[in-house]
């Protein structure tokens, strides 16, 4: 048996016949560890494996750098997946992405000619980035960023909205702004393929 940063008690360790490791998830140092490994213990929390496994599990979803940082680690260094954890935080700790802060939310703006769907999938996602985020802070900043005069006004007829109770808002406004849409676009498309009409008011052969 070649040199392992695993302890022997760690190699003893047998998988579950029906195991499903984890190669679906890779790791080569480029991403954020804490979301990494944060996944991988969520993974194994679904297979519902103890330590043990999630030792031997852990390097199959290591790549390039990472795996190589792996193999170099002393050899019979890692005793439990809190070693290997804590290890594996400090190695990439400058890959761990920074919380952002709810001022940060000033910047989504909707842009001229950006659909209010759209405008609300770009705030949604910037709103998963920052911790602790109130709904009174997410809604001020929502309704501050809208072109949408409609939406505007009915996010202003109470203080403070939950994200669910916006979303639920929006939809009715998605629609209409959508329905107007393919309206013109077809109003648009309709007056494009009218024949064209001479000056003595007899159509223009094509």
């Amino acid at each position: 048996m070649g040199a392992t940063p695993f302890h022997r008690s760690i190699l003893e360790v047998r998988l579950p016949k029906h195991f499903d490791k984890p190669t679906d998830m890779k790791y080569d140092g480029n991403q954020d560890p804490l979301e990494h490994l944060t996944a991988f213990e969520a993974r194994m929390n679904l297979e519902g494996v103890g330590d043990g496994v999630r030792f031997r599990a852990f390097p199959v979803t290591l790549a390039g750098p990472a795996i190589r940082w792996f193999n170099g680690l002393p050899q019979g260094s890692i005793h439990g997946f809190l070693d290997i954890s804590r290890a594996f935080l400090a190695q990439f700790t400058t890959r761990i992405a920074k919380a952002k802060h709810p001022i940060n939310l000033l910047g989504i703006t909707q842009r001229q000619e950006e659909p209010t769907r759209k405008y609300l999938d770009r705030f949604n996602d910037e709103c998963l980035e920052i911790d602790g985020l109130t709904d009174s802070v997410a809604s001020l900043c929502l309704t501050n960023g809208l072109l949408n005069e409609n939406f505007r006004k009915q996010l202003t007829t109470k203080p403070v909205w939950t994200m669910h109770e916006i979303q639920t808002v929006a939809k009715e406004y998605i629609n209409d702004e959508e329905v107007s849409q393919v309206v013109a676009a077809n109003k648009r498309h309709s007056g494009y393929n009218q024949p064209r009409l001479q000056g003595n008011g007899e159509r223009q052969k094509e």
